[in-house]
């Protein structure tokens, strides 16, 4: 019998109000849902959504101080403010392309979604409160899902001062179960406090202030890394900071920037990071009458940034990249003049900078050499890279390669289950021989001396070529895969693996991880069946649910390599449902103090961590 299909006429054709499409297309507004495990997720979006608003307030000059409680999912914002008008306050939280954000005589450079922000917490909430104070007078509503429930007007409580408060619960019908992780909220505060210097926050009672902001910033970033002291500018539409670590020069050939236009930080950079570092190179050339290499000024080069822009266009929602061009020449020449004045003022800091640089291009003459040794013999011997099969679109690729991962695993058995499963368009593999060696406290010379990592770098397509003097060019430009994803089994091997695998990323190419490529690839640990339905479980909790859920007669399966799992099976994983945990850096000082504890020569003191911390069902 023929599948009857659906008629397509003008009854099939809907209408959604714009809250009624926040909550169907969710992404659209806020990025990724997820249950609070990821700084990125949606709940803390909303939290910043509604944080803006009151900080583009304190930028326009008015309120210094804003009050937040998160409390049971509860999260509440209070500013000083102006207050939004009162005869508009339900149109400002309710109606899209509604707001003061287009009046550029009330707000110039906003941090706000440009009027959607508000709305799509609204919409995103179980319950969300907007009160405004203006001229001793309030008005009030309360929204369920978005929909007006009431609304209220009349005389402000005595005392009580002008401004906006803003009351939400992020809605389980979305995000599912969730928690707030105060690490993340506390990074966020601390964000906002360096971006505006003289803004007081006070989150759940403790307060974040900073009076030298972006110096603070990369000085509680770096923590006595610093080669120089940090230098620092202030001007009305730029603001920045920088210094050189001390070991740059010879554990990795990355830098670190921590990018805002408006105060929303741009994980993935933009056209004014590019700017920047087109002006600084140019500065330190014309400075010191030279014609350095980029890399040669940037090897280990630590800075923070802050633009204002008018109008900035983001490539995406979540504004992770600016777009706009015509920044670039302003920034250029008041970065360069910036840096000029600087390095005349501070002459000691600019002989330790140049003798920085000058390690640098020796550093950087002797690894090419070695490189194009290896690279010549590896040539001569090989014809593709040996351990890796290939997929056919690569992030150079345009939209075909937007989705371009790579899959690292451990051995030829967990690779045959993924060869079979594998979408070649889009999916390549490297595979591992065994646990890779440990290259904690080795240069970078000793890549070149190993060829599995030697051939795992020319994989990922991060040999960058030297005779490139782009200002802005890096290793992570020819990078090959969107998406790097470390796939071991979930036994003490596969977690020492990952480690290895890590360690070589955060050693010599950490800006891999800083930008996002890396995963953790999660596959389940049970298979739970009966004669009718079979489910995978990625948790002893999950496990224990599925078998009281299929009842009697039921058939338990612990995976303990992925080489367990037949290509069949394990298409299900790697596809529509994969599972993946990104690897993140919540502070970068924070990153040789973790690798010297867990891959350095303190056996003692490890020894003692893992003997206290040993867990009663270890796999041995």
């Amino acid at each position: 019998m023929a599948e009857k299909k659906a008629i397509y006429d003008e009854s099939q054709i809907k209408h959604l109000d714009a809250l009624e499409h926040i909550r169907l297309r969710s992404g659209m507004y806020i990025g990724r849902l997820g249950n609070g495990s990821n700084q990125n997720d949606g709940i803390y979006i909303l939290l910043k959504e509604a944080i803006d608003n009151s900080v583009d307030e304190f930028i326009m000059g008015y309120g210094k101080k804003i009050e937040v409680s998160i409390e049971n999912n509860r999260v509440k914002v209070r500013d000083y403010g102006r207050g939004i008008p009162l005869g508009k306050v339900v149109a400002c939280v309710s109606e899209i392309n509604t707001g003061a954000k287009y009046n550029d005589d009330v707000f110039q450079f906003s941090v706000g979604m440009n009027g959607v922000g508000t709305k799509a917490v609204n919409a995103l909430s179980a319950e969300f409160i907007v009160r405004s104070v203006r001229e001793g007078k309030f008005c009030e509503a309360r929204f369920i899902r978005g929909k007006l429930q009431e609304e209220l007007n009349g005389e402000a409580a005595k005392g009580e001062k002008t401004g906006t408060y803003f009351e939400f619960v992020p809605d389980t019908e979305i995000f599912g179960k969730y928690a707030f992780n105060m690490e993340f909220v506390e990074k966020r505060i601390w964000n906002y406090a360096y971006l505006n210097s003289g803004l007081e926050l006070i989150c759940n009672g403790q307060s974040y202030k900073s009076e030298n902001g972006l110096l603070d910033l990369l000085t509680a970033e770096m923590d006595g890394e610093k080669l120089y002291d940090v230098g620092f500018y202030s001007g009305d539409k730029l603001k920045f900071a920088f210094t050189h670590t001390i070991n740059g020069d010879t554990n990795s050939n990355t830098e670190s920037y921590f990018s805002y236009v408006n105060g929303q930080y741009t994980a993935d950079g933009g056209t004014h990071l590019a700017a920047f570092k087109e002006g600084f190179l140019k500065g330190i050339n014309a400075f010191f009458n030279k014609s350095y290499h980029s890399e040669d000024v940037r090897y280990g080069l630590n800075a923070a940034l802050l633009v204002k822009v008018k109008d900035p266009v983001f490539e995406s929602q979540t504004k992770n990249k600016l777009g706009n061009t015509d920044i670039r020449s302003w920034i250029v020449a008041e970065t360069q003049a910036a840096l000029d004045e600087w390095l005349h003022k501070n002459p000691d800091a600019a002989k330790i900078m140049q003798d920085k640089i000058n390690a640098n291009e020796s550093f950087r003459t002797d690894l090419n050499s070695l490189r194009k040794k290896k690279l010549e013999a590896t040539r001569k011997t090989q014809l593709k890279i040996d351990k890796l099969k290939d997929c056919r679109y690569h992030l150079g690729d345009g939209e075909k390669g937007a989705d371009s991962m790579i899959f690292i695993t451990e051995g030829d058995s967990a690779t045959g289950s993924m060869v079979g499963s594998r979408d070649v368009s889009y999916q390549a593999i490297f595979s591992l021989r065994g646990k890779p060696e440990n290259m904690f406290g080795k240069k970078q010379q000793d890549i070149y001396k190993n060829d599995e990592l030697c051939n795992l770098m020319m994989a990922l397509g991060i040999e960058k070529d030297d005779s490139v003097k782009d200002a802005d060019s890096s290793y992570i430009d020819n990078l090959r895969y969107n998406k790097i994803i470390i796939a071991t089994d979930a036994d003490n091997d596969g977690f020492h693996i990952r480690n290895l695998v890590l360690t070589f990323f955060l050693t010599y190419y950490k800006e891999l991880v800083t930008t996002g490529h890396v995963f953790i690839l999660e596959t389940p640990l049970f298979r739970v069946r009966n004669k009718k339905k079979t489910v995978y479980c990625y948790s002893e909790d999950e496990r224990d649910k599925s078998l009281k859920k299929l009842g009697a007669g039921v058939e338990v399966t612990r995976f303990k390599g992925l080489g367990e799992i037949s290509p069949n099976e394990f298409s299900q994983f790697i596809h529509e449902d994969m599972h993946l945990t990104p690897i993140e850096i919540q502070v970068m000082k924070n990153i040789p103090t973790l690798l010297e504890f867990y891959m350095g020569k303190n056996t003692p003191e490890r020894r003692e961590f893992i003997v206290n911390n040993l867990s009663d069902d270890i796999d041995a």
